[in-house]
């Protein structure tokens, strides 16, 4: 799923997630969820706004990693876009989501083969 940073001028203050991904992938019975940011790994509480039409995880350690990935980009006025990819049971991996933002992760782009 494709999720975006959550912005209030330059600084991230969260993920959007969307609505259409809620319905998807989180079903209702979660409170926690386990992001994979690089070599990080943490646990993030989802709010009861989560469920009611604020689709946005919103977590201090998430924030500061997030800024500063967006501190490195040219244009950081705007959202980044990141791949969160289903990695085990209520657990994702946030990854760049295009090959434009690969290289501000330091990562190689997933082949196909």
């Amino acid at each position: 799923m494709v999720v975006k940073t959550q912005l209030r001028g330059t600084e991230v203050t969260g993920l959007r997630v969307g609505f259409r991904n809620v319905r998807r992938y989180f079903p209702k019975s979660i409170r926690v969820i386990e992001l994979r940011l690089d070599h990080l790994q943490i646990q993030c509480g989802l709010s009861p706004e989560f469920w009611r039409g604020e689709p946005e995880i919103i977590d201090p350690r998430l924030c500061v990693w997030l800024n500063s990935k967006v501190s490195h980009r040219v244009g950081a006025h705007n959202d980044l876009r990141l791949a969160m990819t289903p990695v085990g049971n209520n657990a994702f991996r946030l990854l760049p989501s295009n090959v434009m933002e690969d290289s501000m992760f330091s990562m190689e782009p997933v082949s196909a083969a």
